[in-house]
């Protein structure tokens, strides 16, 4: 059956033998002196349309029948249904009637819900109408016409919109303009997909609908002709050089991702707004953070999932709204979605990462527990290895922060840490390893050839300039006052990066890097002697500004008139931490021969094909402890599975009781590692006591005796884009009851894991879905129908069941994952209902580069 597009109440087979255009495409030459002669184009369209009629029979041809004149909205089409259906035409200031009339839009203030819109979109807004379609086997070409001006400045006045068929299961929508060329995100490099054999029917999951009367698309899964995605004149088409506006209705509220950002598991859509500018600050509600992550994921009705992806790096606002719909407002690039199909959400991540990368294979020793501080000096650092070792808590991986530096400045070492490449030469001798934190930000106020990371950066030209060709001047952490910031865009800094990590590596050989502020953060907003101002540019005070914290772009980060390799930083603030992990993983590779581990805290989407990530500056609280699950999940979906919270929580002093239930969870992290703040006291297990010291060591053993089933899951992410820890309804999608649990987690398909997340508790409600389980310690067997059942949880131990029909592969644990490799191995078997179970294992050296 072929890729069909609805026009309406017909169809337009592509690779139809009387297809327009065999291959269209759109380009500057399509609409060459289409503005000067549109009138003359208008005839040759009517004309054109005439003559295959076959295909384009119900397309209307007269084009002044398309689109709307704004002079006037009639009552009649400021009539909704009802309050959900009202798309905010006023996003930012105050709106009154006659300001909101001026944008020929509709004004109601008579709701009695603060947050519905005043001011909204009428039912036949639009801008745009359409001017030419074709087809071919695998693609739609359509042209808009801009037919009225907006209040936003330099409205694109032509668009085209490209629609692919790249796979059974994906879809590529791209609007852009054709005759401007506009910035593009250039990483993640997204493989162009077609079919290979121009003869094979095209055998696909959805349809894409067009109408002839409205500007937009619609998306249908073919299977039960559900619309999953419908913009066709839906809240306000806005096409302006800094500001793109696109609503679309969804079919359910069961939706997922959209990070990063403190939220719930299933998104609020409460005419929710998610803004995505990557940002320096400990993680608060409605507020943007570290990583911009514009995918999400949608159950529908049937239990079939999708997934939407927006590839834009610019500054963005997302708001969801009760309809249920969803609006993107970003404030450069172009609209470039891709639309995934599932069917499980399984399969929506897979697909997902096949776009933007599948995530790397960690070395094994990654997996095991790591202790960090900051603020500690070598002695303490030498004190706590000790005392950890002598207690027999299982753990891999000793960290240093900024406090190991001279003058807190990269690829240097402070006097009171000298004796520490001796230490990590120890800590390698007895199988363990190390890992140092490195900033972006390069310190710019040295002696002049006495330090150089910036003097070599500086030769090459590599550190990012203010809009007068300078290198840009902030401060981060560095004592002496100024820093630069290298321009990971630049292929040139590839070299220099090697020669910095290399040359610092011979005399400290640590095993891993930890890239941290490089959203990149700032403590002066923009520049030293500020961001200049031109009457052409609104880079830093744009038209609108999306919800960033601080109210403007470079509020606590660089200038957006920066220049980079790649373009203003106006266009690629979002993928400073990416690139910088790409170039840092690139480096690692080169000079340890071996799998790079590296840990950003800041990033993009396809990030984890080359990096982990911890999820910040957290407070030692129990709700931060709630937050950290679906954190942890919705990094996964990411494509982002090496990932953690810092374990006990990093501002603030956490408590015996709540470092307890954290270290039991901690365990269970994809990444486990314990990190505080130097404001605080210590909150290694052992410094907390017996309890904690008892809770740490009893879930890490379990931990290390299960790592040759994390390492094969952590292997199926590498080969197939799967989660490595997944929420319920991954594995149960028809079971409404999973949709909204953020309190219980799956490692893999078999290992459910329910912590106790409530202070003074010693039992715990857990949801079992309809399935076989198995209690971990007492493999007591449980047959649920899908119920919430009680359970004992001990102050020392964590909630752990094993899932009926599944094998997981077992090791005799020791206290180093290079111990524990040596060790016998086992099979933990829980049968099904069949009395049949299957599993999988994984197994190399753990740590040589993939061939």
């Amino acid at each position: 059956m072929k890729l069909k597009t609805k026009f309406e109440n017909s169809y337009i087979p592509i690779g139809d033998k009387n297809s327009i255009d065999e291959d269209p495409k759109c380009n500057k030459n399509t609409v060459i002196s289409l503005l000067s002669i549109f009138l003359l184009i208008s005839v040759l369209i009517y004309l054109y349309i005439n003559d295959s009629k076959n295909i384009l029979e119900n397309i209307k041809t007269d084009f002044a029948d398309f689109g709307t004149n704004h002079n006037h909205v009639a009552d009649s089409y400021c009539s909704v249904t009802s309050d959900e259906y009202k798309f905010d035409c006023f996003p930012r200031g105050k709106a009154d009637k006659e300001s909101c009339e001026k944008r020929n839009c509709c004004w109601s203030p008579s709701t009695e819900n603060s947050q519905v819109p005043w001011c909204y979109y009428s039912s036949n807004y639009s801008n745009y109408k359409v001017i030419n379609v074709t087809t071919s086997r695998d693609e739609i070409i359509a042209f808009f016409n801009i037919t009225a001006n907006t209040i936003y400045k330099n409205d694109i006045k032509v668009l085209c919109m490209e629609i692919s068929l790249q796979t059974a299961q994906r879809l590529r929508v791209k609007i852009y303009d054709p005759e401007n060329k506009r910035y593009e995100p250039p990483y993640p490099e997204v493989p162009v997909l077609k079919f290979n054999n121009r003869n094979e029917p095209l055998v696909s999951d959805y349809i894409v609908k067009l109408s002839n009367d409205k500007v937009g698309f619609a998306i249908l899964r073919k299977s039960d002709n559900l619309t999953i995605f419908d913009s066709r004149n839906i809240g306000g088409f806005i096409y302006s050089d800094q500001f793109i506006q696109l609503s679309a209705l969804l079919p359910t509220k069961y939706i997922y991702g959209l990070g990063e950002h403190r939220s719930s598991l299933m998104l609020d859509m409460n005419w929710k707004t998610y803004t995505f500018f990557n940002h320096d600050s400990p993680p608060k509600n409605d507020m943007n953070g570290y990583g911009s992550h514009p995918f999400y994921l949608l159950i529908e009705k049937s239990g079939k999932s999708h997934g939407v992806f927006l590839f834009n790096s610019n500054a963005m606002d997302i708001v969801l709204q009760p309809t249920p719909a969803i609006t993107y407002r970003t404030i450069g690039g172009i609209l470039d979605f891709y639309y995934f199909m599932g069917p499980t959400p399984s399969d929506v991540i897979s697909q997902y990462t096949d776009t933007i990368g599948k995530p790397f294979l960690p070395s094994y020793w990654t997996l095991g527990f790591h202790l960090c501080r900051f603020g500690q000096t070598l002695k303490e650092l030498i004190n706590v290895h000790n005392r950890t070792v002598s207690a027999g808590i299982p753990w891999d991986t000793h960290w240093n922060d900024i406090d190991y530096m001279k003058n807190r400045n990269d690829f240097t070492l402070s006097d009171n840490f000298t004796d520490l490449p001796k230490y990590v030469d120890y800590l390698h001798k007895v199988g363990m390893h190390h890992v140092i934190i490195l900033d972006p930000g390069v310190s710019s106020r040295e002696p002049k050839g006495s330090y150089p990371p910036y003097d070599d950066g500086l030769k090459n030209g590599l550190f990012i300039k203010n809009s007068s060709g300078l290198p840009l001047e902030g401060q981060v952490w560095n004592l002496n006052g100024g820093t630069v910031f290298p321009d990971f865009t630049n292929p040139k800094s590839i070299d220099y990066w090697i020669d910095q990590v290399s040359n610092y590596h011979n005399i400290l050989p640590f095993d891993g890097l930890w890239i941290d502020m490089n959203e990149p953060s700032n403590f002066v907003n923009g520049d030293w002697e500020g961001c200049i101002f031109t009457n052409s540019s609104n880079w830093e005070n744009p038209q609108y500004t999306p919800s960033v914290a601080g109210g403007k772009l470079n509020y606590k980060t660089i200038c957006m008139s920066a220049n980079q390799h790649a373009g203003l930083h106006y266009d690629v603030h979002n993928l400073y931490g990416f690139s910088e992990a790409i170039t840092t993983q690139f480096a690692l590779s080169v000079i340890k021969n071996s799998r790079p581990l590296v840990i950003s805290r800041s990033s993009f989407a396809g990030l984890g094909h080359f990096a982990g990530h911890w999820t910040g500056d957290i407070f030692s609280t129990w709700d931060d402890m709630k937050q950290s699950i679906t954190d942890i999940v919705l990094f996964n979906m990411f494509g982002v599975p090496l990932v953690g919270a810092d374990i006990c929580g990093f501002n603030d002093n956490t408590t015996v009781e709540l470092c307890s239930r954290w270290s039991q969870l901690g365990a269970f992290y994809p990444f486990s590692r314990n990190h505080n703040s130097d404001e605080n006291f210590d909150q290694d297990p052992v410094a907390l006591g017996p309890l904690v010291i008892e809770s740490a060591k009893k879930a890490l053993l379990i931990r290390y005796s299960l790592l040759p089933y994390l390492y094969s899951l952590f292997w199926r992410a590498h080969i197939y884009g799967e989660t490595v820890a997944r929420p319920l309804f991954f594995e149960y999608p028809y079971d409404n009851n999973t949709y909204n649990i953020d309190t219980q987690f799956l490692w893999g398909s078999a290992l459910l894991i329910s912590p106790v997340l409530k202070e003074n508790q010693v039992n715990r409600d857990i949801y079992l879905p309809n399935d076989i389980w198995y209690d971990y310690y007492s493999k007591k067997c449980t047959l649920s129908n899908g119920s919430v059942y009680t359970i004992e949880a001990p102050t020392d131990t964590i909630p752990l069941k094993i899932r009926g029909g599944y094998i997981l592969p077992v090791q005799d644990p020791a206290t180093t994952t290079t111990s524990s490799r040596k060790n016998s191995f086992g099979l933990l078997i829980a049968p099904n209902k069949f009395k049949e179970a299957s599993g999988y294992l994984f197994w190399d050296d753990g740590n040589s580069l993939s061939k």
